[in-house]
């Protein structure tokens, strides 16, 4: 059936016992985000296959999914006090930044007699979750100490999501504060200091990474081989291990113009045409509602994307040398953001190469 998502195992696993390898050499331990691929269990399984220590996903229903894998599973988004209790049963650790959240999930432990462990979340400049002021986050310390059921593992942070920041080793500079804080002052053990994701690992690479991190929460960079603050490919990683495979289903010549007025298309934009004369033109069964479709890059590099509308991909065929037929398949090599959206569309299968 098509479309079809393939993904290359080997060269995720390759990707990932590289880069669990090079953050051992750090004392920095990986867990694998498998959000982008919701949490396919054969992704899921190639990563702890190499080397990370823990799976993270933000959505309780993948976590469902991976509950009979053997290791830690984080919820890496901060819990909604309406899934308080699925959180408690299918995750072994959350991210926090609300006592009120916390003190739900201590009451819905202690119904399942289960410890949760938690990270607090320290916002360090993206804005996104996190204690902005860490007075605010040792206010809450002591009642967090006195959940019977909620065990403090440590801190954590994010960068280059919302406020697109680019982490550097001063970055970091508060949360050895607050570790050190917690540790001393506290009495809290603070084994987990959590950097941050894949725009966190360059420091792994140029060796600038604190000596006080202990953990990095990553999935681009393993599934993609692409770190996310400069956007650098290493040379020892693959990049190309999801190919999206579609089928055209129309191949006729019309004019590159279309003709009449040009108002505005079916996602609200007005789009621009250049008049190119006469093109050939394949029409494929995969939409907007399927994938990014700004984000695909056919392999075929004679082809180009002319537009999509929610269930139909234009392209145009004109200049390949391949000749082209009704049913045949056009190979479209995915990135993070078209992979996510391919990966969580029912109307899509995925298989392994």
């Amino acid at each position: 059936m098509y479309p079809l998502l393939r993904f290359n195992k080997q060269q995720i696993y390759d990707n990932t016992l590289a880069v669990v390898k090079r953050a051992a050499a750090h004392h920095v331990n990986i867990t694998a985000i498998t959000k982008c691929t919701a949490a396919n269990p054969e992704i899921a399984e190639t990563f702890l296959k190499g080397g990370a220590t823990a799976l993270g996903d933000s959505r309780m229903r993948n976590l469902m999914s991976l509950q009979d894998f053997k290791c830690d599973k984080w919820l890496i988004r901060i819990p909604m006090l309406s899934e308080v209790q699925d959180t408690v049963m299918f995750s072994t650790l959350s991210l926090n930044s609300e006592y009120k959240t916390i003190e739900a999930l201590n009451e819905a432990a202690t119904k399942y007699h289960k410890i949760h462990d938690i990270l607090l979340m320290v916002d360090v400049g993206d804005l996104r979750e996190g204690y902005f002021n860490p007075a605010n986050l040792y206010a809450e310390i002591e009642k967090i100490k006195q959940l019977r059921h909620i065990r403090l593992r440590g801190i954590g942070a994010n960068s280059t999501c919302i406020g697109a920041t680019i982490p550097v080793p001063s970055t970091y500079d508060q949360l050895a504060d607050i570790q050190h804080r917690l540790i001393h002052h506290y009495g809290v053990p603070c084994d987990i200091l959590s950097a941050g994701n894949s725009s966190a690992y360059y420091m792994i690479e140029n060796h600038t990474m604190p000596s006080f991190v202990t953990n990095l929460r990553i999935g681009e960079l393993l599934l993609f081989g692409n770190e996310t603050s400069f956007g650098k490919t290493y040379d020892y990683m693959h990049a190309d291990n999801f190919i999206l495979e579609v089928e055209i289903i129309e191949l006729k010549e019309k004019p590159s113009v279309p003709i009449g007025e040009i108002g505005i298309d079916a996602f609200g934009n007005k789009p621009f045409f250049e008049d190119k004369g006469l093109r050939k033109r394949a029409i494929l069964a995969i939409g907007k509602q399927d994938t990014s479709i700004d984000d695909l890059t056919p392999l075929d590099p004679t082809i180009s994307i002319i537009g999509a509308s929610s269930d139909h991909l234009v392209i145009d065929v004109t200049d390949t040398r391949t000749p082209y037929h009704v049913g045949d398949i056009i190979n479209f090599r995915c990135n993070y953001v078209s992979a996510l959206h391919a990966s969580t569309s029912s109307y899509l299968e995925a298989k392994k190469i």
